[in-house]
Parts: C-alpha cells; sequence; structure tokens
C-alpha cells in the first residue's frame, strides 16, 4: 500500500494518473480532472470535471471543486467550500468553512472567502480581502 503524509502523518494515498499530484485514498477525483504534481487533494475533497488543482494548491476536507475551475499557487479550499465554473482559486487565498466561488470569479492574493459567502459573476476578491 502507498502511503503519503498530507501533513497528519502518512495515510493511503496514490498519484493521479493526470498531472500526477498526491491525492488521499478518501478523496474522489475524476481521471478528466488534473492534479499538478505539487498539488495534493485529501480528505473528503471532491475534483471532478475539467477542474485543474496545480502548483502547490490544496483541496481539502469536504470541499468540492469542479466543472472548468482552476486552484493553483498556493490557495486553500478546505471544510465544506465549493469552487465551479470557470471560477480561479490563487496566490495565497483560502476559501473555507461554507464559501462558494463561481462563474466566472476570482479569489487571489491573501484573502479569504469563508463563512457562507458567495462570490460570483465577474467579482473578484484580492489583495488582503476577507469576505464572510
Amino acid at each position: 500500500m502507498t502511503t503519503f503524509d498530507f501533513g497528519n502523518g502518512p495515510v493511503p494515498a496514490h498519484q493521479h494518473s493526470n498531472g500526477g499530484g498526491w491525492v488521499a485514498d478518501t478523496a474522489t477525483v475524476a481521471d478528466t480532472a488534473y492534479v499538478g504534481p505539487d498539488a495534493k487533494v485529501f480528505g473528503k475533497a471532491k475534483v471532478s470535471g475539467d477542474a485543474n488543482v496545480s502548483g502547490e494548491a490544496q483541496v481539502s476536507g469536504e470541499a468540492q471543486v469542479y466543472d472548468d475551475a482552476l486552484v493553483y499557487d498556493n490557495a486553500r479550499v478546505f471544510d465544506n467550500a465549493s469552487v465551479f465554473g470557470e471560477a480561479q482559486v490563487f496566490g495565497e487565498a483560502q476559501v473555507y468553512d461554507d464559501a462558494w466561488v463561481s462563474d466566472n470569479a476570482r479569489v487571489c492574493g491573501n484573502a479569504e472567502v469563508y463563512d457562507n459567502a458567495w462570490v460570483s459573476g465577474n467579482a473578484k476578491v484580492s489583495g488582503d480581502a476577507v469576505l464572510a
């Protein structure tokens, strides 16, 4: 059995066939999704559609990234957050709790989107912004 340490000790995991990033066996990643070589998907997270997780990005908890969404650089999507449509989360940005980022929205820089916040349309949350 192959294992990988996502930060809390080794767990059963595998490298994704499309990109080579690490995926915990408890997470679900579609064959059509891309998980880059330094990206990580763990917990009970789900990545589907043509979603792309790359750079040193992490998707964890019960978060979902799907459709054509992009999560990259050092971004984190976790808890029960959802990123979908053609949304992008990048830089050092974090999306968590029950937050949603959808459509063509961008969350970047050191921005945090959390609680029940919803960023959609062509909105951009950047810099050190906090949206809850």
